[in-house]
């Protein structure tokens, strides 16, 4: 199955809440990583990294947030399969739901450290 295809389906599984993905990718022919590597950083922002030899990690936010949109990932791995570049994706951490964000600039440490403690239960 291609990329962009795998990728879909692991959208499409997710709850409707999510927020952050990150997922690991690599590539089966090596000698293509530069090829590949064209199309993965600028598009989506890969961040390359060798680790029991994935080749890029990719952050994904889902409506806000830090990271490529679902939308420039599956671009970019729409990319790959029309390059004919084949490899495999694996999710490594998925987030959901919400964190209460509250402002806390300028307020001392006992403030902070009360909040935290009422928000622990």
């Amino acid at each position: 199955m291609s990329l962009a295809k795998n990728f879909q389906r692991v959208l499409d599984s997710l709850p409707d809440d999510w927020s952050d993905l990150s997922l690991d990718l690599r590539i089966v022919d090596e000698d293509r990583y530069v090829e590949a590597a064209t199309y993965v950083t600028t598009t989506c922002n890969a961040q390359p990294y060798s680790r029991h030899d994935w080749h890029w990690r990719i952050l994904v936010a889902h409506r806000f947030g830090h990271a490529a949109a679902p939308t420039a990932v599956l671009s970019a791995l729409s990319l790959l399969d029309q390059a004919g570049i084949t490899g495999e994706i694996v999710v490594r951490d998925v987030r959901v739901g919400r964190a209460e964000v509250e402002p806390m600039w300028g307020r001392g440490e006992t403030a902070r450290q009360e909040f935290r403690r009422l928000r622990a239960h």
